[in-house]
């Protein structure tokens, strides 16, 4: 009889992946947001963390390939 609620290894792994590689990708994005929502705030723009961290994906990728060649 199979229980209703039982996981497998092999998903207990994937979800604890998921969550350091969430919380790794906002430890390393936060940088490049952090000093845009500085930048943007000194330019009358006031945008959140949560505005800013699209364009600060965009400049952490681009600094990150960037620095790889």
């Amino acid at each position: 009889m199979q229980r209703e609620n039982a996981h497998t290894e092999g998903e207990d792994f994937m979800m604890r992946a998921f969550l350091v590689l969430v919380i790794v990708f906002f430890v390393a994005t936060f940088p490049a947001t952090w000093l845009l929502m500085l930048v943007l705030g000194s330019t009358g723009l006031a945008l959140s963390y949560w505005g800013t961290l699209p364009l600060g994906i965009l400049v952490s990728v681009l600094l990150g390939a960037a620095t790889s060649m």
